[in-house]
C-alpha cells in the first residue's frame, strides 16, 4: 500500500541527485555513501513499496560509476581524514578504528596513515603518535599544560584521557610526566 506522506517515490535520477548533494556537503567513503543511499532506498520501500533489490542495484551502479570517475576514492578520503584526526591528537590505533567504522579497508587505512605521518615529518609511527599525544594534551590542557598546582592532582585522570584516545601507557606517561615537547621529540 502506497502512503502519501513522506518522501516522493525513489527513481534513479532522484537517487543520483541525492548522492551528488551528499558528496557536495561531505567527504565520504564508498561504504558511507552506500549506507546513506540505502537509507533513502529503505525509506522509499517503507513509504512507496519500492523494490529494495532494484534500489540496491541503483545504489551499486552509482557507487561504481563514482569510483570509476574518481569522484569517490577511499584512499583520498582516508588520507584526508587521517591527517585531520592526527592534527586533533588521535593515535594511529584510534584513526584506524574510525576509518574502519566508515567502511575503509584496513590496508587502505594503514597506507593512508603512513603517508600522513610521513608527510607530517614523522620518521616513524611511534614519533607521530607521540606528537599526536602532545597535541591532544595541549588541546585538552592535560599534564604539563595544566597549572602547576593541579598537575599531580589530575595525573591519573590525564593518563586515562590519553589511554582512551588509544595511546599506549608509556606514551601517555611520557607526555603527562614529561618535561617539554621539544625534549620528547628528540
Amino acid at each position: 500500500m502506497t502512503r502519501t506522506d513522506g518522501p516522493p517515490p525513489l527513481t534513479p535520477e532522484r537517487l543520483e541527485r541525492a548522492a551528488l548533494r551528499y558528496l557536495e556537503r561531505f567527504s565520504a567513503s564508498a561504504a558511507s555513501l552506500r549506507r546513506v543511499l540505502m537509507a533513502r532506498v529503505d525509506r522509499s520501500v517503507q513509504h512507496h513499496d519500492t523494490d529494495r533489490v532494484e534500489g540496491a542495484g541503483w545504489v551499486e551502479s552509482l557507487v561504481s560509476r563514482y569510483q570509476a570517475s574518481g569522484l569517490l576514492d577511499d584512499a583520498v578520503y582516508a588520507e584526508a581524514k587521517a591527517a585531520s584526526l592526527r592534527r586533533r591528537g588521535l593515535s594511529g590505533r584510534a584513526i584506524r578504528e574510525r576509518l574502519a567504522a566508515r567502511g575503509v579497508a584496513a590496508g587502505t587505512a594503514t597506507a593512508a596513515l603512513a603517508r600522513t605521518d610521513r608527510d607530517g615529518g614523522a620518521e616513524t609511527a611511534d614519533l607521530a603518535d607521540r606528537a599526536a599525544a602532545w597535541a591532544l594534551a595541549r588541546r585538552r590542557r592535560l599534564g604539563p599544560f595544566r597549572p602547576p598546582g593541579q598537575r599531580e592532582l589530575h595525573r591519573t585522570r590525564d593518563l586515562a584521557v590519553l589511554g582512551r584516545a588509544g595511546f599506549p601507557y608509556e606514551t601517555a606517561r611520557r607526555v603527562i610526566d614529561g618535561g617539554t615537547e621539544e625534549d620528547e621529540m628528540e
